[in-house]
Formats: C-alpha cells, sequence, structure tokens
C-alpha cells in the first residue's frame, strides 16, 4: 500500500509543478503584454494630436492639443519605466526581468530618436 500512495503523491506533486509552471508562464505572458501596451501608447499622441510627425515634441510652440501631447507621451514613456520598477519593489519580478525590461526601453528609445533624426532631414 505504501508503494501506491508514493506513486499517487508523485502524480499529486507532478501536477502541482505543473500547475504552477503553467501560472508562471501566464503571468510572464500578462506582464509582457502589460509592458507592449505601454509601449502601444507611447507614439499615439504624435499621431493623434502631432499629425503623425515628432517635431512638436522638440518645439517650443504651445497650445492646448499639443501640450496635451507632450504631456500623454512623458506620463507614457515614465509609464513604461515605472511599471517594471514598480512590480520588482512589489516582489512579483526579479531584478534581471526588470533590467531586461530598462533595456527593451532603450531600444525603443533609441529607435524613436533614429527615427525623429531622420523625419527631419529632407531626403528621405
Amino acid at each position: 500500500m505504501s508503494s501506491s500512495s508514493s506513486s499517487s503523491s508523485a502524480a499529486a506533486a507532478a501536477a502541482a509543478g505543473l500547475a504552477g509552471l503553467a501560472f508562471m508562464f501566464s503571468t510572464s505572458i500578462l506582464l509582457q503584454i502589460l509592458v507592449a501596451l505601454m509601449y502601444v501608447l507611447v507614439p499615439m499622441p504624435c499621431l493623434f494630436f502631432g499629425g503623425g510627425s515628432t517635431h512638436f515634441l522638440t518645439s517650443r510652440e504651445g497650445g492646448g492639443w499639443i501640450n496635451a501631447a507632450k504631456f500623454l507621451t512623458g506620463a507614457s514613456a515614465m509609464g513604461s519605466l515605472a511599471i517594471p520598477a514598480i512590480l520588482r519593489h512589489a516582489g512579483l519580478i526579479e531584478t534581471g526581468a526588470m533590467f531586461i525590461e530598462f533595456t527593451s526601453f532603450f531600444i525603443l528609445v533609441c529607435t524613436v530618436l533614429c527615427f525623429h533624426r531622420a523625419t527631419l532631414d529632407e531626403d528621405w
């Protein structure tokens, strides 16, 4: 009887381990979607209020919609950095995951800056 009870407890442990892995996987996908959502939101003010151009971000001209676009761009960019930092502070992700998110944000910012630089040139 002890062999059948040990095999059933091993099967239960394997099922619990599999359920834990499934939970970790679904949590990681959810976190990636949350951060990816912020990456989608960052350029939206440029598209809606700036006419698809990034020139208004560096200009000193103002106005209601221009200032709103600058504010929303800055808020969504800071949210992209804040989400991983808050999750790390709460102990939901590890430090390595936070730095991976920061690295991906840095790559996104470099891409946006290169796009902005390329659109300033009239040769394109």
